[in-house]
């Protein structure tokens, strides 16, 4: 709202107002609302919570220290989201469709996550909403995602046409206007004509950093460029589905799910505000995508949230993010990733969400296979999903290591060590051929 009370007082000389016009001044402004919101905000809404008994259920699994969080209250989710809107919706730009994707992506998640949390809650039912039922809706959020993706003429990317060396060129500025510049080296330039709808999507290790989800169809011509979509659209689905299920796993130890979260949002963020800049784009060879940079600034709202919320959630925590909370932040990972063309390089960026799901697929697979086997069941890891794995000893297990407990907080800041290696290790492969 502010940035569009700015643009519309554009003509009059109001001090400060070209600082609005700036992503990265945008983007730090929506950090830190989106950070205080959350701290003051959170405080009232953490009562809140408590006067309405809204706290965790806990079932004994014999963790240290876990009985101790009985009553603690959930649905904290409901401070990330109100946080990240309110700063979305003062400084972003409201027109932009890829801000309109992920403002219905955060309340979209956060309705189910909120639905599932006031079954549990209020209902009394442990299981919650039906996995079915959740998987329905998240795969409507991913269809709708990708069919936009496909259908919608402002979502759209620029190819790469090389110019001669020496040759006087025209560059697209963010702004629409043209620049004049002479290329001194083989230079990519960008022209109007040159942007195209395209399922081209970002992939390391080969010289163009590019992979365009056609190869993939058996047909070409027509039945090709619908077959092209169709699998671009389903990988949407499944991307966004995944994360929002492995954040949903993740979520199990105080700080653990909200702090992994923050250092992947800031590499999405890093990763937008490149592939938006015309300059930036060119230099890391990477996909110049007109008007993602501005998902920039949504995911810096995103971070200043989760922040704001850890200063609560951290060890030993006073509030839960519950499937409010879990729910959306993976939604936003995925569609975040989707949109700016990186969604190949989260298996390593979500390398924690993705081994927790793992670790869990693996433990149900060898535990049913054994028991048809053998007659009983056994395990891989001492407990699923992986985090869990480290707090207990004395459990049969193929994989015993650690023989002893591990405190929380301890796995909980290895977790976030891990994580910090694997968002650089993704920004390094931008360079790596």
């Amino acid at each position: 709202m502010i940035y569009h009370l700015f643009e519309a007082l554009k003509d009059y000389d109001i001090p400060g107002q070209g600082l609005m016009t700036y992503l990265s001044f945008r983007a730090f402004a929506a950090a830190v609302i989106a950070m205080l919101v959350a701290l003051f905000a959170g405080k009232h809404i953490i009562h809140r919570l408590q006067k309405l008994q809204i706290g965790e259920t806990i079932r004994d699994l014999g963790l240290e220290g876990q009985l101790s969080k009985k009553g603690t209250p959930t649905m904290g989710g409901i401070i990330i989201i109100v946080s990240i809107l309110a700063a979305v919706l003062l400084v972003c730009d409201l027109t932009n469709i890829y801000i309109l994707l992920l403002i219905f992506t955060t309340v979209w998640c956060g309705g189910i996550g909120f639905r599932d949390d006031y079954i549990k809650v209020f209902k009394h039912n442990k299981e919650g909403m039906s996995a079915r039922t959740k998987l329905v809706l998240q795969m409507i959020l991913g269809l709708v995602i990708g069919i936009t993706v496909w259908q919608s003429n402002a979502i759209v990317v620029r190819e790469k046409v090389p110019s001669t060396p020496g040759q006087a060129t025209v560059a697209v500025q963010e702004n629409g206007e043209q620049e004049l510049t002479r290329d001194t080296d083989l230079h990519i330039t960008w022209k109007n004509e040159d942007v195209v709808k395209s399922t081209k999507t970002t992939i390391p290790f080969v010289s163009s950093h590019e992979f365009d989800y056609k190869g993939l169809s058996p047909f070409s011509g027509k039945w090709g460029w619908y077959f092209k979509w169709l699998f671009y659209v389903l990988m949407i689905v499944i991307v966004i589905t995944a994360c929002s299920n492995g954040t949903n796993l993740t979520d199990g130890m105080d700080g653990l799910a909200a702090g992994t979260s923050a250092i992947v949002g800031v590499v999405l963020g890093v990763l937008a505000w490149l592939g938006g800049n015309l300059m930036d784009s060119d230099y890391l060879n990477i996909m110049y995508i007109p008007g993602s940079g501005e998902i920039a600034v949504f995911m810096s709202a995103f971070v200043g949230a989760l922040v704001g919320f850890l200063w609560y959630n951290s060890f030993p925590a006073q509030v839960f993010m519950g499937d409010t909370g879990s729910l959306t932040i993976g939604g936003i990972i995925g569609v975040c990733a989707v949109l700016i063309r990186k969604e190949l390089l989260l298996p390593l960026l979500c390398g924690i969400f993705f081994v927790e799901s793992l670790s869990v697929l693996m433990q149900r697979f060898y535990f049913r296979r054994t028991r048809i086997k053998y007659g009983e069941g056994r395990r891989i890891f001492k407990m699923s999903p992986l985090h869990h794995h480290f707090q207990k000893e004395g459990i049969p297990a193929l994989i015993q290591k650690p023989a002893r407990a591990i405190p929380e907080a301890k796995i909980v800041t290895r977790f976030w060590i891990i994580g910090i290696i694997l968002g650089v290790a993704t920004m390094a492969l931008l360079k790596v051929r």
